[in-house]
């Protein structure tokens, strides 16, 4: 059998009195999209910051191909493979949907921003740029600066920027968030060609954009994950239903 890609092992993140993430255990398995669903104020994007290294738990382990990353930078987890995008928007208006891919590719390869030798100049920078725009659907817009695209073009924009980083895993912080229907539909078509590719840990509140594409998927409440399953298996459970799913699921 496969090792996890990712293994979370007793993630406990605390706030004062307020258990954020309270003993969080999963694993996402290569390949495979993993959903973390859960209410408001579940702990789910203090987990994904734990994951990615812009908060540290106060105690557990953070398991990445087999290495212990718990304690290791921000930069040095991107280096490793892990790559996100967030839950709002954040990409450089000013600069074009190329420019703004470079610059992540150029982050990942430890050179240092050259002002006099922008990154939009660079062969491979650019091709790498072009490459990722190509997957997202966006080359056509290559050109096009960054803060005028429609908001699901902004949302593939960072997908793409994430993919410039040659992530092995992909954390999706509410792609979908604000986008409307037919954005909706283009974005899940994305993600489920990606996820042909890519192993993706998905944290969205849009259900049947969970129910599309994951492969399984984890339920967090009150910083516990109170199950773990396939999609029907998520469907069926009374505890799921009882605690998040509710009449959305009927």
């Amino acid at each position: 059998m496969a090792e996890p890609l990712l293994r979370l092992e007793d993630l406990r993140k605390h706030y004062g009195g307020l258990d954020v993430t309270d003993g969080v255990s999963l694993d996402v398995m290569p390949g495979e999209i993993h959903a973390v669903i859960g209410p408001n104020g579940a702990g789910k994007t203090t987990l994904i910051h734990e994951i990615t290294g812009i908060v540290a738990p106060d105690s557990g382990r953070i398991l990445f191909a087999g290495q212990d990353i718990t304690r290791l930078s921000l930069p040095r987890r991107v280096r490793a493979g892990l790559a996100r995008s967030f839950q709002i928007t954040s990409i450089v208006a000013g600069f074009s949907a190329r420019e703004n891919v470079a610059l992540a590719a150029q982050a990942r390869s430890g050179s240092s921003f050259r002002f006099l030798r922008p990154a939009s100049g660079e062969a491979v920078l650019n091709d790498t740029a072009m490459a990722a725009l190509d997957l997202v659907g966006l080359a056509d817009r290559a050109a096009v600066p960054a803060g005028t695209l429609s908001h699901g073009e902004k949302r593939a924009l960072e997908i793409a920027i994430a993919l410039a980083t040659r992530p092995r895993l992909l954390l999706l912080d509410e792609p979908l968030a604000g986008a409307g229907p037919e954005e909706t539909e283009r974005l899940i078509a994305l993600l489920k060609r990606l996820g042909a590719d890519y192993t993706i840990l998905l944290v969205e509140h849009d259900m049947q954009a969970v129910f599309a594409l994951a492969d399984r998927i984890s339920v967090l409440v009150y910083g516990r994950v109170i199950a773990t399953g396939t999609v029907p298996e998520i469907r069926g459970n009374a505890e799921v239903r009882a605690a998040y799913l509710g009449e959305d699921d009927a």
